[in-house]
């Protein structure tokens, strides 16, 4: 994450008129603002088909898949927009903004150079501040590797696993199309 947009804070009043105003997502937080950066293709790609994914593994179930079209609020003064997330049963939000969900069961991510290190330490603290969240999924762009970390929150602990192995099902499904050493993944 960069520097804020504006040198002044922002009321949540003024950061909605912001994004309407300009047609940019941004996130918010605590009344600094920064500007979503855009995506990239193999990024869309990837957040697509875990998308995807996770919208076929839900089928029949009271869960919804989400694209990054969906703000998602980590408290009553955050707001973020993942690139996918998931909610069971009916979204919830605060008072304060209605259309933003606080109440995503998984989140995931899709990493960038750029956005690495935001999405692993802040992004990722401010999630798990979310009473409902338990799963945090990161999809690397450059190589066929997907982390989920599990949260028990009873427990107090994130557990993770890391797929790596190509032949595994959801690395090849969330990478199909992706080009890696000269070879695509279907």
């Amino acid at each position: 994450m960069g520097l804020p947009q504006y040198q002044h804070r922002l009321t949540i009043e003024e950061y909605l008129a912001l994004e309407k105003e300009t047609d940019n997502k941004y996130e918010y937080h605590d009344g600094e603002v920064y500007a979503m950066a855009g995506g990239t293709p193999t990024h869309s790609l990837i957040a697509n088909n875990a998308g995807t994914v996770l919208s076929i593994s839900l089928k029949g179930r009271r869960c919804f898949t989400y694209n990054s079209d969906l703000r998602v609020a980590t408290s009553r003064n955050k707001y973020v927009y993942p690139d996918v997330s998931v909610v069971c049963g009916k979204v919830t939000s605060f008072e304060e903004l209605k259309n933003a969900a606080n109440n995503p069961v998984l989140i995931v991510e899709v990493l960038s150079g750029e956005t690495e290190a935001y999405d692993r330490g802040g992004k990722f603290m401010r999630y798990r501040m979310i009473e409902s969240f338990r799963e945090y999924v990161l999809i690397s762009q450059q190589l066929p590797f997907v982390e989920v970390f599990f949260l028990q929150k009873r427990h107090g602990c994130v557990g993770i696993q890391s797929l790596y192995q190509p032949e595994r099902k959801y690395s090849i499904t969330f990478h199909r199309g992706r080009n890696f050493n000269g070879r695509y993944l279907r």
